[in-house]
């Protein structure tokens, strides 16, 4: 079990020894501690801070269910196991429904090393799932306080113009509180009155078709505060598909009052720090209908049974049984008879049920015998099967269902056996609650991979709409990039990580002044200095989120080149990651064949001859020839890089 189990044990010192040499007999490397006073078993459990507690029913001037209370108080996730006399049936229920792990007789110590290693494992299940909840929830929030901490006002309206969502910002630029401002057509309350019939047309082309002339494009529009004072905006609007109708997402910044430099930067940094780190759980689980499937199988194979099925409680109707696997003789026949019988009976009349019901053993010892009533009798004595027994499969004092067991013979199932079979049912019932534990595991994983790739063009889109004359420019690049990334055969995973990386590898932009970016004409030279930080910034802006790629080393070294002209380091050869290497080819390449408002795209021919000037002495020799054989084989177009193959929503 790895390093040593701190055991601590409340019993007496005469029964506590042959515990832990069952326990050493087990194979279990353990330090124990022993208690039988109340007051030491208080202080044991915080200063000897056990991983599992083994209980006593009975000392002289102590009681494992008070015991067991006290820990669920103190030391709520430690496993509490009963290792004691045999207790009654009913005893033993209660101790299980207070929060005991399980009880184990002492005239069976050979059972509590598997015991321990199961209740440890529950354990520890129930604790990564627990986590996973946690971790979940949290970046849920994170997300969700995301767009309450940006600086700039973020607005979504339905397609009738109503305001769904306002953050703290936009209460700050407009001074309208976010419930007084729920449910208000946007258009009407900000729009001057000269612009609000154009606003309307607008809204109304956008309701019908997503599309519209401010969508996808930044735009600088008047807007009016609470007060009605008209002031000057920048917005840039997204539209979305939610539940079948088109939303629009706005991000409004108060051009009156901006701070493009220092302060920008600050901001972004803490906007991007509260993205949530997102952990992917790498585990490959059983299916569970194919796991009742085997285990019914062996019952029968190698058990030597007539019949073995599993039922699960039917909630709608409430009531009724389930029967999730059998294998055996007869076993179409018998529960196509007891889907009638228990249909009509209700599963509190048969054994299979009872057992579901009050989580016990059931035992039909002769199906002739008459005063065993129950609804299926007569059915299962016509199939051929002479005994049975139910048990419930039980874990964390949770019944999931019951596992039947049929015999060919009467008084098949003695006490041994019994205590056998209800040791596969636990099991089982493990096996069962440790698969759908892994599918939750991996249902959380798929909702924060989602999360990480939303994240991510969320990212572009902010960087984009601060830059109307390379609109489109981050998802171009990706999608080049990923298509080269796959013609030189890297790896999958990589593959995907190019891609991500191309798609925000100019973030650093959002520090660059819009005035600087927005000019369509020449820059001058401490203008081009500016810009060239912008590798720097990006970096600085991701380098502590958890990427599973190398994310902020692209974004730092996409503008180095082989010969080490390239910027911000100089960098030469090898110091340049391969995935920079690949994104810097893919944008040259989608620069040179891109339309801009002052310079029509150069197409095919010219991207080839300027890539391949370059290759070997400014780009990847590799990446090149990928990046040409795209171009040669028609794959990519310069219809490819006009702007309406920008928007990922289909719009303009």
């Amino acid at each position: 079990m790895g390093d040593d189990l701190r055991v601590l044990m409340l019993e007496t010192s005469g029964d506590a020894e042959p515990i832990a040499e069952e326990l050493r007999k087990a194979g279990v490397r353990f330090a124990a501690c022993r208690v039988e006073l109340r007051e030491d078993f208080v202080r044991a459990l915080t200063d000897f801070a056990p991983d599992i507690v083994l209980s006593n029913c009975r000392l002289p001037a102590f009681d494992g269910l008070s015991a067991l209370a006290i820990c669920r108080e103190v030391a709520p996730e430690v496993p509490f196991v009963f290792v004691s006399e045999a207790v009654g049936e009913e005893c033993a229920i209660n101790m299980l429904h207070e929060g005991a792990a399980d009880y184990v007789p002492k005239d069976r110590l050979s059972r509590l090393g598997p015991a321990i290693r199961r209740v440890l494992e529950n354990a520890r299940r129930r604790e990564l799932y627990r986590r996973a909840e946690i971790e979940l929830a949290e970046s849920e929030e994170k997300f969700r306080l995301m767009a309450d901490l940006a600086q700039d006002a973020i607005a979504i309206i339905d397609d009738e113009g109503k305001v769904v969502y306002w953050n703290r910002a936009a209460t700050r630029t407009f001074g309208y509180a976010a419930e007084e401002i729920a449910g208000r057509v946007l258009h009407d309350v900000l729009a001057p009155t000269r612009h609000a019939d154009a606003c309307r047309n607008r809204w109304r082309e956008f309701r019908e078709t997503g599309a519209g002339a401010y969508v996808g494009r930044t735009v600088e529009v008047s807007a009016l505060r609470r007060d009605g004072t008209e002031f000057p905006v920048e917005v840039s609007i997204s539209a979305v598909l939610l539940q079948g109708r088109w939303h629009g997402i706005g991000v409004v910044r108060d051009m009156s009052e901006r701070n493009i430099a220092a302060d920008t930067l600050r901001r972004s940094n803490r906007f991007l720090r509260t993205l949530s780190r997102c952990n992917e759980a790498l585990v490959q689980a059983d299916d569970e209908d194919r796991l009742l499937h085997t285990m019914c199988r062996i019952v029968v194979e190698v058990g030597g049974f007539a019949l073995a099925w599993v039922a699960y409680p039917q909630s709608d109707p409430p009531g009724k049984l389930e029967p999730k696997a059998a294998f055996g003789d007869n076993a179409a026949r018998f529960l196509d008879g007891l889907g009638t019988t228990e249909g009509e009976a209700g599963t509190g009349e048969s054994p299979f049920g009872r057992a579901m019901r009050s989580a016990t053993i059931q035992v039909i010892h002769d199906t002739a015998d008459t005063a065993v009533d129950f609804p299926c009798r007569p059915w299962a004595f016509e199939c051929g099967y002479r005994s049975a027994v139910s048990l419930p499969l039980i874990t964390s004092g949770e019944t999931l269902g019951a596992l039947n067991i049929f015999s060919a013979e009467t008084g098949s199932f003695n006490e041994g056996e019994i205590d056998i079979l209800n040791e596969l049912a636990s099991d089982l019932a493990f096996g069962i609650a440790t698969l759908r534990a892994r599918k939750r595991e991996a249902d959380s994983a798929r909702k924060l991979a989602k999360s990480l790739e939303d994240t991510i063009r969320a990212m572009a889109t902010t960087i984009e709409a601060r830059d109307p004359y390379t609109a489109g420019h981050h998802l171009r690049v990706g999608r080049l990039a990923h298509a080269i990334a796959l013609e030189m055969g890297l790896p999958e995973e990589q593959v995907v990580g190019i891609q991500r990386g191309a798609e925000i590898h100019d973030l650093g932009k959002i520090h660059i002044p819009a005035e600087i970016l927005n000019r369509p004409g020449r820059i001058g030279e401490l203008e081009r200095q500016i810009i060239q930080t912008h590798p720097q910034v990006g970096h600085a802006i991701v380098r502590d989120i958890d990427f599973p790629w190398p994310i902020a080393t692209m974004i730092l070294q996409h503008h180095e080149r082989l010969d080490g002209s390239g910027y911000p380091n100089r960098l030469a050869g090898d110091q340049i990651i391969l995935e920079a290497r690949v994104i810097a080819v893919a944008d040259v390449c989608e620069a040179m064949m891109s339309h801009r408002p002052y310079r029509p795209g150069r197409g095919v021919e010219a991207a080839i001859e300027e890539l391949q000037r370059g290759s070997g002495t400014l780009f990847d020799p590799q990446a090149v020839a990928a990046c040409v054989a795209l171009l040669r084989s028609g794959q990519f177009t310069p219809e490819s890089f006009s702007p309406e193959q920008d928007c990922p929503w289909g719009v303009a």
